[in-house]
């Protein structure tokens, strides 16, 4: 745990044993951030949520716990429901019952995704339909549905990558995203909160290929065109993810 000087910004951090979750712990910029393991806080199990709430004082929740991986998503739909939906969902209900029984506001931050968009022709705005072209990406639009039940929330939908972790040796020239180095998107979710935003944001950087995101930071990978990374994978994937971001530039 990191002990800060008060305990008024508590702060849970839940899936702090992923790339993001790690970053978040490294960066040292969250005071008082209590990140227990799966083991001691799952989220399937509601009542161990809100007794952990309860008793820590939790003010925040950074919602950073996901099945992540698109394929592993594809081939264990169960497994990727029981932790993206009902997990989120049990969450919710903590919180809410936190506020109910123990007049205890608990702000909730949701780490969504891009893959909730169509995905197809990029700029994608936050008020723009959802449609997702995965499963991974449903799953997270249901989890914004049971998040938006809730009084105080910020659903963040990005798509982030570590620089140091960039283990395939091709990138596609005509993929775009606004994908961003989570060290940065750490960075960027540190003053959110501090600015007590509430609603929904995408969060990014300026939309750019693959490869000319990848190529920063490992010069040896090698431009090819998207069929092959399609063909490789054998998944539907998308071709302009990018995000809208004036809306993330004017707060930040």
């Amino acid at each position: 745990m990191i002990v800060g000087a008060s305990l008024k910004n508590n702060i849970l951090l839940l899936g702090g044993s992923g790339t993001l979750g790690k970053a978040i712990i490294k960066s040292r910029l969250f005071n008082n951030l209590n990140y227990p393991t799966s083991k001691t806080l799952n989220i399937l199990n509601q009542k161990k949520i809100e007794d952990f709430l309860i008793k820590k004082k939790i003010k925040i929740i950074l919602h950073c716990a996901a099945l992540a991986r698109v394929k592993e998503c594809e081939k264990n739909k169960k497994k990727a429901f029981r932790i993206n939906v009902l997990g989120t969902k049990n969450i919710v209900k903590s919180v809410n019952n936190c506020w109910k029984k123990n007049n205890l506001n608990i702000r909730v931050i949701f780490i969504s995704s891009d893959a909730v968009y169509p995905s197809t022709r990029g700029n994608y705005k936050e008020t723009d339909k959802l449609k997702s072209y995965n499963y991974y990406g449903w799953t997270k639009i249901q989890g914004e549905k049971a998040i938006k039940k809730l009084n105080s929330y910020t659903i963040i939908r990005t798509r982030f990558f570590n620089k140091y972790k960039i283990k395939f040796n091709y990138a596609a020239v005509n993929i775009y995203t606004s994908s961003i180095e989570v060290r940065k998107l750490v960075k960027y979710l540190n003053r959110i909160i501090k600015k007590k935003f509430k609603g929904v944001l995408n969060v990014g950087s300026k939309r750019a290929s693959d490869f000319e995101k990848y190529n920063k930071y490992k010069k040896n990978i090698k431009p090819c065109d998207k069929s092959k990374i399609f063909n490789n994978l054998n998944l539907k994937l998308a071709t302009d993810a990018s995000l809208n971001l004036e809306k993330f530039n004017k707060l930040i």
